[in-house]
């Protein structure tokens, strides 16, 4: 018996973890009203992390078979989704074969599409808050915790040799455990890049504030792990020493953001510039939402201004 119930009218999903906690639940019958999508819904389907692969396999067979499944968002679960599901796709888009993940299903002509949004996305919110020539002004380099589908994307998009000098001085990635950085290692090799890159087994907290003080001034930290979102605390301490201008960055935007609370902390002796996941939520869910639903939705600043405005009035209410 399957847990899926047929969709009565055109239904998109979010995969993840705690589905009903986030803001998009709210927000997605805003932006659907204003991208004229119909009598459209969404429906969460959580799982636990690192759920087993017929798990994901059912769901993606269902969205594939179910004549009003439109397609769906995949958040936490992008790479055990792909590696669970890869012979279910008829396609697979460039950026998902060099980074092994599904942020993205959608149908196209009667194919099951797998795409890998979050080098765009990431890129778009990277690109915004820092500005363009900020590497090659600053000389800064780049940390980012936890080496998932998330790190992989916003790396790839800094590191590539198209961005002429404006790439990090250093990149390092982060991670509990060891297979993850293989794996990301793995697909920085296949990009054409003279970045330097570290890869730090960090199992531990403290493991992660060791990195913070071989930074340079100026320089990019994320927290692009779960915690703070799908988990509680933080993957530093309290006792964690940002460097001098860095800019702070936490890809999650709601939770305990224990990240955020600890940058905040020593904003103003450091003179640091902190971002949350807002912007990264709006780009990723339009990115994600232009795809299934087969429309265009822009990237310039006012068509985003007009959709977090819609999104933060929706998400309150």
């Amino acid at each position: 018996m399957s847990r899926y119930q047929p969709a009565e009218r055109p239904t998109f999903y979010f995969i993840g973890v705690t589905t009903g906690k986030s803001s998009i639940m709210k927000v997605f019958p805003a932006w659907a009203r204003e991208l004229g999508l119909g009598d459209a819904e969404m429906r969460g389907i959580d799982f636990p992390l690192h759920a087993e692969p017929a798990a994901y396999r059912e769901a993606v067979e269902f969205i594939r078979d179910d004549p009003l499944s439109l397609g769906a968002l995949v958040t936490t679960h992008k790479i055990d989704l792909f590696n669970a599901c890869r012979d279910l796709f008829d396609v697979i888009d460039p950026f998902a074969v060099l980074m092994k993940e599904t942020s993205c299903i959608s149908k196209r002509d009667g194919r099951l599409v797998c795409h890998a949004k979050d080098p765009i996305s990431s890129g778009l919110s990277i690109d915004g808050f820092l500005g363009e020539g900020y590497f090659a002004r600053t000389g800064a380099e780049v940390f980012s915790i936890g080496a998932g589908g998330s790190t992989i994307a916003l790396t790839w998009h800094l590191m590539r040799k198209e961005r002429g000098n404006d790439v990090p001085a250093r990149i390092v990635v982060s991670n509990r455990s060891q297979p993850r950085l293989d794996e990301i290692r793995h697909i920085h090799s296949q990009i054409e890049s003279d970045v330097p890159v570290d890869y730090v087994l960090a199992p531990t907290p403290a493991d992660n504030d060791a990195v913070l003080p071989a930074l340079k001034p100026g320089s990019l930290v994320i927290n692009a792990t779960g915690l703070g979102k799908d988990a509680p605390g933080s993957p530093l301490t309290d006792a964690a020493a940002f460097p001098r201008e860095a800019v702070v960055w936490d890809l999650n935007y709601r939770g305990d953001l224990v990240f955020l609370d600890q940058a905040r902390a020593q904003a103003q002796k450091q003179g640091l510039t902190i971002v949350d996941g807002w912007t990264y939520f709006i780009h990723g869910w339009t990115q994600v939402i232009a795809e299934v639903f087969d429309i265009s939705i822009g990237t310039d600043a006012a068509t985003i201004d007009r959709l977090t405005d819609i999104a933060l009035k929706a998400a309150k209410g």
